[in-house]
């Protein structure tokens, strides 16, 4: 039996000697065909040298270091008939496929197992410069072949390594890897798991169709918990699923950022300080510019990074920390040095989205222990950030920034002075006196941080604010519309409200002022009314439960006039969002794809006829990618050319100024800004008039030098001929 076991090993490992055997024995059976029955009689098992079938509960040893080898020496003609053979040796066929899947389903054969693995190698690094590599026994596929071998490998090899390792049909940590590493299951079939894993990591970065890179992320997510055995390819997989994560489309980023989650839930702290510090970085890099068709996808980054943080968060508490304190050191620089540089990295969107991302995290977890104390340093910052520049171009950014500390002031339950922020616009003359520069274009605050000259002296900008002001101070009134002192402190707001009902000479902001001012003044009888009849002291425990049902309610009047406001902000958000041209109209999809994201046992229902509709195209690697991309996707990306071209012609000056400042940050521009600003100032434009109509009065000029050239080239064909004619 040893010797015999020995004979099978050699065997399968030169299939070289296998053929002369058998060519030998044909030798035999011509010379002594009387000899050659008298072994068909009693010794069969001389004349039969085919591989053993052998079940997965096989226990062949096999070394690590010649895992490769033993794929690349496996028969791929297993149970495949010999005509089929015959025309090619390097081309894969349907039937070849087949018949490996069907071993595998119904015989469990780990021959078919290795055969279908290698097949599966060698279309991931399909059209891949091999040279001339003697292992690549299959050089030929079709598109067909191709996506039958992906769509099982995908589907069944995390079932078959499964079975083979003896883990349970799904799930896993990282502690149940680390003790299978020492078991003999591992030594036997890692090279399976690393094959698997290797050549899908590799057609990942040769896909160009989203629907199929969401596909094969999604089949992987399930065999996640091997990685734990494999720390380089690990780290691979971390930075590519992060790079879907930041720039795919349609719910590309939503399947990356599962496959990101399930990592850090299974793995733990081999992983969890890269993707922290990896999502955050392609958070910041995506976030750059904002517009209104990015605002939604902007959210869902954020969205995606919070929900990370919520895995591990004493270890996403020391990431933020860091990060927080870097946006302090910029903040820092800016107070200190005061130049245009070092304001320009405060005053853009990196920055302000950093800070509405922390304000997000610090919201989301104010109840835990672990986090809370993080919201002290980002309300000091934002605080810092709104009193920077305190100037009318800025008001878009000082208003975004009192948003932010109302948040963090309701998650907490802690008072932060937001209005003597907002009470310090109004005085400026911006919004005292009647806009000069006519009713202008809808202005967005959302995405604007820096109103330009034109933009600023309009009616449209002076209503933006003034609203967006009533709005925060009633949100900031109406958090502690419930406190016994809410009578002080709404005191100073109502008089300088009041003061500016005076001051302004437009009318429909006396208005708006005056129904708020009568607002905070019925709020103030809510709250003496009942507290006339309270016996406790200020500093008493008592006084955090004064009026707690009717804060629970929502009964007071400045409750109710915040809900109306509220509605009336949805309204004009919505109704900016369908006027403004949708140039990425796909990624406002983004923030509802997580609710439409199946659960597991539906996913296992669907997986395969989603699979059968992804890999059913022409598709191949190793080709031009941008050849390989479907027509439907060319045409859309025709169709968002053209309406960006459209953008261009319909938008006035003031809004490509907007674009410019916020995406071109050189000192140049800056620069080009103050003199303009400063020729505003001192009158100067007649002179702009008369420069305009000397540019009119020098396109005639330039006509008529067009004209000219014509009749300078009629007099020198002339005098050519006439030189012609002497010459002849």
């Amino acid at each position: 039996m040893g010797e015999k076991g020995k004979k099978s090993k050699t065997m399968s490992k030169s299939p070289s000697a296998a053929k002369e055997h058998k060519e030998q024995l044909e030798r035999l059976q011509k010379k002594d065909p009387e000899f050659y029955q008298y072994l068909q009689q009693y010794g069969k098992d001389l004349l039969t040298f085919d591989d053993e079938d052998e079940d997965f509960d096989d226990d062949a040893e096999v070394d690590m270091e010649d895992a490769e080898n033993q794929l690349d020496d496996e028969t791929y003609q297993h149970d495949i008939p010999e005509e089929e053979e015959k025309p090619s040796k390097n081309v894969l066929t349907t039937e070849m496929v087949n018949s490996w899947c069907k071993s595998i389903r119904e015989d469990e054969k780990l021959s078919a197992v290795h055969s279908i693995m290698k097949a599966f190698r060698t279309a991931c690094h399909y059209g891949d410069d091999t040279g001339t590599d003697s292992s690549a026994k299959f050089a030929v596929m079709s598109s067909s072949v191709f996506n039958k071998i992906m769509l099982f490998t995908l589907s069944e090899m995390d079932r078959i390594l499964r079975k083979l390792l003896n883990l349970p049909a799904s799930g896993g940590k990282k502690e149940t890897i680390i003790e299978l590493m020492n078991t003999k299951q591992w030594k036997n079939y890692n090279h399976l798991v690393k094959s698997y894993l290797g050549n899908a990591l590799h057609v990942l970065n040769q896909m160009t169709d989203t629907k199929m890179i969401s596909f094969t992320l999604r089949r992987l997510q399930y065999s996640s918990v091997f990685l734990a055995a494999f720390p380089s390819l690990l780290r691979k997989y971390i930075k590519v699923a992060l790079h879907f994560w930041g720039t795919g489309g349609d719910a590309l980023p939503v399947v990356s950022f599962l496959f990101l989650r399930d990592l850090c839930v299974r793995l733990g702290s081999d992983c969890l300080d890269e993707c922290f510090r990896g999502i955050y970085k392609a958070y910041v890099l995506n976030c750059h510019f904002v517009n209104a068709s990015k605002l939604q996808h902007i959210q869902f980054l954020a969205n995606c990074v919070i929900e990370l943080i919520r895995v591990d968060l004493p270890t996403a508490y020391q990431h933020a920390f860091v990060f927080i304190r870097q946006l302090a050191m910029l903040l820092r620089d800016a107070l200190n040095m005061k130049t245009k540089e070092a304001y320009r990295k405060v005053y853009e969107w990196k920055f302000i989205n950093c800070l509405e991302l922390w304000t997000g995290a610090i919201c989301t977890y104010s109840s835990e222990a672990d986090f809370r104390p993080l919201a002290y340093p980002l309300t000091q910052i934002i605080s810092g950030v709104a009193r920077l520049v305190p100037t009318a171009r800025y008001f878009p950014l000082r208003l975004r920034c009192v948003k932010m500390l109302n948040r963090i002031s309701a998650a907490t339950g802690t008072f932060i002075p937001v209005s003597m922020l907002l009470l310090d616009m109004l005085e400026m003359k911006e919004l005292n006196r009647p806009p000069t520069g006519g009713v202008g274009k809808a202005v967005d605050l959302r995405t604007t941080l820096k109103a330009s000259k034109p933009i600023l002296k309009t009616r449209a900008f002076q209503e933006a604010c003034v609203i967006s002001v009533v709005e925060e101070l009633a949100e900031h009134l109406a958090q502690w519309s419930y406190s016994v002192a809410f009578f002080e402190l709404s005191f100073i707001p109502a008089v300088r409200l009041r003061s500016f009902c005076k001051c302004t000479k437009v009318e429909r902001f006396r208005k708006e002022m005056r129904h708020l001012i009568r607002k905070i003044e019925a709020n103030d009888e809510f709250t003496n009314e009942r507290r006339a009849s309270v016996t406790f002291l200020p500093n008493d425990n008592a006084a955090t439960s004064f009026l707690e049902d009717e804060k629970k309610m929502g009964t007071s009047p400045l409750s109710q006039y915040v809900t109306t406001l509220r509605q009336r902000a949805q309204q004009r958000n919505d109704s900016m969002m369908e006027s403004s041209v949708l140039v990425g109209e796909k990624s406002a999809v983004f923030g509802k794809k997580l609710d439409q994201i199946p659960d597991s046992d539906e996913e296992d229902d669907i997986k395969n006829d989603d699979g059968a509709t992804v890999f059913s195209s022409s598709w191949l690697p190793g080709g031009d990618s941008r050849a390989n991309l479907p027509k439907e996707e060319e045409k859309k990306k025709k169709k968002k050319k053209k309406k960006k071209k459209g953008m261009e012609q319909d938008e006035g000056v003031g809004d490509d100024e907007d674009v410019v400042e916020d995406l071109v940050l050189s000192s140049d521009e800056d620069e080009d800004e103050d003199e303009e600003d400063t020729a505003e100032e001192d009158g100067n434009e007649e002179q702009l008039g008369g420069s305009r109509q000397q540019n009119k009065k020098q396109k005639p000029k330039n006509l008529s030098n067009k004209n000219v050239r014509p009749h300078h080239h009629a007099k020198n064909n002339k005098s050519k001929k006439r030189k012609r004619a002497k010459l002849n």
